[in-house]
């Protein structure tokens, strides 16, 4: 019999996956060009021209040793261009010390907290979240402490953050842009999270790191700003990945920097390499190493998300849906015609609409789509949409 633990939470496991796997049913039945699946936020675009490039040097042969085992932080000179290319974008002092080469941002994640965390340490997480995070830091006996959503402007909450903090909390996780709400965190409300967490830190005499799942960050609309996180928290790690950014999911890397201001940041910097190796990862994929250093200043076409975007989010605004526009990322976070979500997501199923139910990230009562999908299927889409709107009328 495998783990109590896991087969219960095989039971109860992501709603993302399920409408997904509900998604290759239909298409067994009505074909896959009359599913509209709006679940699953698997990148369309393709990685951009100077990623393939720096992908064909690399395998030509050429470079030798590239496929052997290296330092478990990853390359030196890969990253030492991260450490600058981020020095650039925050005006803090990075060298490659300071960066952890990992297997995408979930793996990065588990390293970081694998490194902060005591049994029983919280974890203070805004929702709406990405549901997964629960188990990064299950994963590592610590306890996630949820705030609750802010649904007018979906910011966090600060006031009820205060509340929350603990002589325990250990760290406070943020995603900015937003996964599901593509919401980009401002600079002002960061700044006053800054502000409180000095406070708790006076109180409780502690250390509270602020740790960035930033996966989407290179993905934003109509001239928004991204704070830097690094810039703005002294104790602050950042965890990134690449697959958004240059459509690169499957090829699983990513990278944590570690602000060079934390405190004792040698031994936090040894301790993130040596949990990168403990866990199994050893080290990131070598040849992505090469490649993605080779393509930070790339990125995949904004402007074919952003018309995406502006098409759906035009449409479900005419039939009577209410949603933010979403600032970054790929998803649109409407509220559901009904107070239950889960069910309203089911109904959808009935025109072949596959969406995730806003329960999934903390917040009931919406509903998450993706829009990281072809525009004929999203242009396809409409009327079925338009008889989802007609059936709550």
């Amino acid at each position: 019999m495998i783990s109590e633990k896991i087969a219960k939470s095989v039971q109860g496991s992501s709603w993302i996956r399920a409408m997904f796997e509900e998604g290759e049913k239909l298409a067994k039945i009505h074909g896959r060009d009359k599913v509209y699946d709006f679940s699953i936020g698997n990148p369309f675009a393709e990685p951009p021209t100077e990623v393939i490039q720096a992908l064909q040097k690399y395998v030509s042969g050429e470079h030798k040793g590239i496929h052997r085992y290296m330092s478990n932080a990853g390359y030196p000179d890969v990253r030492e261009k991260i450490a600058k290319y981020l020095q650039q974008e925050s005006g803090i002092e990075l060298t490659a010390e300071n960066i952890v080469m990992t297997v995408g941002a979930a793996g990065g994640l588990n390293v970081v907290f694998k490194t902060l965390l005591n049994p029983g340490d919280e974890v203070v997480v805004f929702a709406p979240y990405f549901v997964e995070y629960n188990s990064y830091v299950d994963n590592h006996g610590g306890k996630t402490v949820i705030v609750p959503p802010n649904t007018t402007t979906f910011e966090p909450d600060l006031e009820a953050l205060a509340g929350l903090i603990t002589a325990k909390t250990k760290a406070i996780l943020i995603n900015s842009p937003n996964n599901p709400s593509g919401v980009v965190y401002s600079e002002n409300m960061l700044r006053q999270t800054r502000e409180l967490l000095a406070k708790k830190e006076k109180e409780y005499n502690t250390t509270i790191y602020v740790v960035s799942d930033e996966p989407y960050s290179k993905i934003i609309y109509d001239d928004c700003q991204l704070p830097s996180i690094l810039a703005i928290f002294e104790n602050s790690l950042v965890v990134n990945s690449f697959s958004k950014s240059l459509g690169l999911a499957g090829a699983r890397i990513g990278y944590i920097a570690a602000s060079s201001r934390i405190k004792d940041s040698e031994t936090v910097n040894s301790a993130l390499a040596y949990c990168n190796r403990i866990l199994g990862f050893v080290n990131a994929p070598g040849l992505f190493q090469k490649v993605v250093a080779d393509g930070l200043e790339a990125k995949v076409d904004i402007e074919d998300y952003k018309q995406k975007r502006d098409f759906l989010y035009d449409n479900l605004q005419r039939l009577g849906f209410e949603c933010l526009k979403p600032q970054g990322a790929f998803y649109l976070f409407p509220k559901a015609l009904i107070e239950d979500d889960i069910e309203f997501t089911q109904r959808a199923l009935k025109y072949n609409l596959l969406l995730v139910p806003g329960t999934g990230f903390g917040c009931p009562g919406y509903f998450r789509m993706s829009y990281c999908i072809s525009m004929e299927t999203i242009v396809n889409s409409i009327p079925a949409w338009e008889k989802l709107a007609e059936e709550f009328r």
